[in-house]
């Protein structure tokens, strides 16, 4: 039986809409220009930041971050950056008696926004507060720490295979595909994210019959 349910952030919890408009306004660049090539380096299986690289090929990517941060334009969230699935399906799972966790690939700040948001959740965390970050196990060894439960009985819910889905089913646990956002939608029927994946899924709601049966 499954104990713990911990979730991926972006495009499982959040939209990326914002995320990268402001990017795109910030280097400049046309919003539909910067969201087509995110859509082709996620075709080509590479990391979200080659987007940027591909508009500014010399960019760091780490110190352009700290630069909008100091120049008022960080990060920010707010309910409308949520999924509408999102408060309905954690909070049916918490009434289950099941521990919820949103553990991400996230900044420190957007933890601190997050837990602003009063979510109904035992914990949130990200890998800017642990140090650590997705794939590398470490990272799932953290998760499995903080769900208080066996690996086989916690499920990691996730849009991306590469993040979520075969790192989770590494360490142990039980992993569930969402198709949602580029990488949820692009990967959905790939022969070895149906393999590794126990569920697949188009909608956080689902995930209360799937745990409760």
């Amino acid at each position: 039986m499954l104990e713990a349910i911990v979730f991926d952030v972006g495009e499982t919890i959040t939209r990326d809409d914002r995320y990268w408009a402001s990017w795109a306004d910030w280097l400049n660049v046309p919003r539909h220009t910067l969201s087509a090539l995110v859509g082709a380096v996620v075709a080509q299986g590479r990391d979200n930041a080659d987007a940027l690289r591909l508009v500014r090929p010399e960019i760091d990517v780490t110190a352009e971050y700290q630069a909008r941060d100091a120049a008022g334009h960080g990060e920010n969230l707010d309910d409308s950056d949520l999924y509408e699935d999102v408060r309905p399906a954690l909070s049916v799972l918490r009434s289950m008696g099941k521990r919820v966790i949103i553990a991400g690939n996230q900044t420190e700040r957007v933890g601190r926004l997050l837990r602003d948001l009063d979510l109904p959740a035992d914990l949130i965390v990200t890998s800017g507060e642990w140090g650590v970050a997705k794939p590398q196990p470490e990272f799932f060894h953290r998760v499995i720490e903080v769900a208080q439960a066996a690996p086989g009985e916690t499920l990691y819910v996730g849009d991306h295979p590469v993040n979520d889905v075969f790192p989770a089913k590494a360490a142990g646990m039980r992993c569930a595909h969402l198709r949602r956002g580029p990488w949820g939608h692009l990967w959905a029927d790939d022969p070895d994210v149906v393999a590794a994946a126990d569920w697949r899924i188009q909608s956080l709601t689902e995930l209360a019959t799937l745990v409760g049966s």
